[in-house]
């Protein structure tokens, strides 16, 4: 904490060395303006939008070359790379039309390109365009991209699977920084809120390169809500009614800025009953409430950024152990329930060199989990306390190579003050440093990098040898090198080809490390090895991509061969009623992929017609199957665009077909699950009102109320369904 206000103060106190400026105008190619394009800069946080005339002023900007990105709905994404030395430049810009798709500049990786000149295929999607689905959750929306799914407790509580690898396996970042929140138990959601996050990055793969420990199967990157533009108030306002679950949520925002300075605040309120399966009947204590606060400060100026964030989220969550028992239309969870509160603070800084720059991020999270079983007295209480950093400097451009190298840590401690212990008490530290370049020539891009990286766990001696909740006391350390190498080349105009080979690491969590006593949540007896062995990796990814004015096609395989998997399997015998689960390795191998088209005819621009198939196999050397892996699934939708007059504007109407097919691939101790076809409709746009605007969507999800047991479920072994109809409506104002 001492560190993070350190390096606030310092950088707040840095004065302006240049105050350089932008002008320019953005245009077709007939030399019409164009409105409302968004002219950013992200490196330094700077964004603005061009006015009726297609004119745009960005100001006090550092010395040095930065790229400017220009994006319009409609038009094809331009990025310049601009040598700003003086005070004021011109930077007239002329766009191409391309009715099918924008261009996403992605923040996950290391040299923020855009999508189309990215080495590593990284797939983005805007939390507007997720919640406009009908999703009730963030990774209810997460699990609609293709090659992503969740592991489920009912309707509150989701884990991402990335390509059938999960838990500490998928790496979550939000606000910059790593999220730390006990991800080791089945039962344990990531406690983030939608209110407040621009937009999800998904890595399909392993990361370790940039990210460390845990980001073996991939990253989810989280990019918080924008500030707003210079001298710019704005204020919404969101609700959304769930009739399903008959739930809301509720949001409310405020943000400003000046030339300098900028802040904003967001407030949300989730509130839900147990959720409703196809007969009527309701599946008891799914429920849940949740409170979620989101503000941020940021400063710039020609030499410096700083944006300083901070995230609470308060989960009150009922746990179904009874199945479809009392029937209730309350809110209020009843035993045994969770309650959990994430504290997340973030500091981003930039300071700006001649011709280079370097990056600090410094990341507090706090949180705080408490279980309950019949009183209000907790049995597991653990409180996880994480300060991470990760400090990256650009290189000055060496010709057409860019280069960054950087350090990374993590200091953790975990808490216990509850009557049971699941995990002990313990200390985890994490060091890595690394280093990267990427080459452009003609039109091709090579990308390589290499990492050393060592995670060190120490816990605390607990409890009597032989007895349920003995934690033998261990000091284990875990080294490894990394690395990656990646190709992308221009086929063609329209195509796209990339070739990507990584390894990725991912040390044992205390949970597989130290076990010894019941899991509730997961209604087993679990032990765990101490003598566990870092897991490694190593995958190779083909992305093939085709975009025209009309046409798109993509196509990603995947080889994943993981050396000293970790798994937990029964070994046969019973303690106080409860089956004995061991933690074992054993070498294993996951394949498969995911893909699409996206078909736009013409002369029927209002149309559209997208197509994703996504596949995943997973086994053991031994060739017995991997436990949690997703049923294939193919995703059809029909989406038409429309205006009516002048007061519905950007309409959309949307038929999606989601099916997934049977699981009979299963482990040793999962239940096979049956095919299953959901229909979804969605209907929305912006209403303009005399001077009133809002927006709008009106969803139904699983139209026909069908019955359906989705393999991911933990709820499905008790043969309980999966959420029967749901309407959504979700109205957005905004001041």
């Amino acid at each position: 904490m001492k560190s993070i206000y350190i390096a606030l103060i310092i950088g707040f106190s840095l004065v302006a060395t240049a105050q350089n400026t932008i002008v320019g105008t953005v245009s077709d190619k007939d030399n019409k303006a164009i409105p409302k394009t968004i002219v950013s800069i992200p490196e330094i946080h700077k964004e603005t939008i061009t006015d009726v005339d297609g004119k745009y002023t960005l100001t006090n900007l550092p010395n040095g070359t930065f790229k400017i990105s220009f994006t319009s709905v409609g038009y094809t994404t331009k990025i310049l790379a601009v040598l700003i030395s003086e005070k004021q430049i011109t930077q007239n810009i002329t766009l191409e039309e391309n009715i099918i798709h924008m261009d996403e500049v992605i923040v996950s990786t290391a040299f923020n390109k855009l999508q189309s000149q990215n080495v590593m295929k990284v797939e983005h999607a805007s939390l507007k365009s997720l919640q406009q689905k009908g999703t009730a959750t963030l990774i209810e929306g997460l699990a609609t991209i293709p090659g992503v799914s969740q592991v489920s407790t009912g309707t509150s509580i989701g884990k991402p699977v990335i390509r059938g690898l999960s838990g500490n396996r998928v790496l979550v970042y939000t606000q910059g920084v790593r999220l730390e929140n006990q991800q080791f138990g089945e039962e344990h959601g990531l406690g983030l809120n939608d209110a407040g996050i621009e937009s999800v990055e998904v890595i399909k793969g392993p990361a370790s390169l940039l990210y460390g420990s845990d980001a073996l199967g991939g990253v989810l990157y989280f990019n918080p809500e924008k500030f707003a533009n210079p001298k710019e108030f704005k204020t919404d306002f969101s609700q959304r009614l769930f009739s399903n679950t008959l739930g809301s949520n509720s949001s409310l925002g405020l943000k400003t800025s000046t030339e300098n300075w900028k802040f904003l605040v967001r407030g949300s309120f989730n509130t839900h009953a147990d959720y409703q399966v196809p007969n009527g009947e309701r599946v008891t204590n799914t429920r849940y409430n949740e409170t979620d606060l989101k503000t941020g400060i940021g400063y710039s100026n020609s030499s410096f950024s700083s944006v300083l964030r901070y995230n609470f989220n308060k989960l009150d969550l009922g746990i179904p152990e009874n199945g479809i028992a009392e029937q209730t239309t309350s809110h209020t969870t009843t035993f045994p329930k969770q309650a959990v509160d994430n504290h997340i603070l973030s500091l981003h800084n930039n300071f700006y060199f001649k011709n280079s720059k370097l990056d600090a991020d410094l990341g507090y999270i706090f949180n705080d989990r408490r279980e309950f079983e019949d009183s209000n007295v907790a049995i597991l209480h653990m409180k996880l306390r994480t300060f991470n950093y990760d400090l990256k400097y650009y290189l000055p451009k060496l010709g057409k190579i860019e280069t960054i190298v950087g350090i990374q840590g993590m200091h953790q401690t975990n808490t216990n003050l509850g009557e049971e212990l699941l995990i002990p008490d313990a200390r985890t530290n994490d060091f890595g440093i690394f280093g990267t370049a990427n080459y452009e020539f003609g039109k091709n891009v090579l990308q390589a990098g290499l990492r050393f990286g060592n995670r060190k766990v120490a816990s605390e001696t607990h409890g009597v040898i032989g007895n349920e909740g003995y934690f033998e006391a261990i000091d284990k350390s875990f080294d490894s090198f990394n690395a990656s190498l990646g190709y992308k080349t221009n086929l063609t105009d329209d195509f796209i080809l990339r070739l990507n080979i990584a390894s990725g690491f991912r040390a044992p969590n205390l949970a597989e490390l130290t076990s010894n006593g019941v899991h509730e949540g997961s209604n087993r007896y679990e032990i765990g090895n101490a003598n566990l062995e870092n897991e490694q990796n190593l995958q190779t990814d083909l992305n093939l991509e085709f975009k025209s004015s009309h046409f798109e096609l993509f196509a990603n395989g995947f080889y994943n061969h993981i050396n000293n998997y970790i798994y937990i399997t029964p070994n046969g015998t019973v303690i106080d009623g409860n089956n004995v689960y061991d933690y074992v390795q054993a070498n294993a191998k996951l394949y498969g992929g995911e893909g699409g088209i996206h078909f736009h005819p013409h002369p029927l621009d209002w149309l559209h017609f997208t197509s994703s198939f996504e596949t995943v196999i997973g086994k053991n050397d031994n060739g017995n199957n991997l436990p949690l892996i997703p049923a294939n699934k193919w995703n059809n939708t029909f989406k038409g665009e429309f205006e009516f007059k002048n007061w519905w504007k950007e309409g959309f109407a949307t038929l999606n077909l989601e099916s997934t097919f049977a699981q009979n691939n299963n482990s040793e101790f999962e239940t096979k699950t049956n095919d299953y076809t959901l229909v979804n409709l969605g209907l929305g746009g912006k209403i303009i009102i005399n001077k009133a605007v809002f927006n709008f969507n009106l969803n139904a999800n699983n139209v026909f109320d069908k019955v359906y047991v989705s393999h991911l479920s933990r709820l499905k072994t008790d043969g309980i369904p999966n959420i029967g109809r749901n309407i959504v409506l979700g109205i957005n104002f905004i001041i």
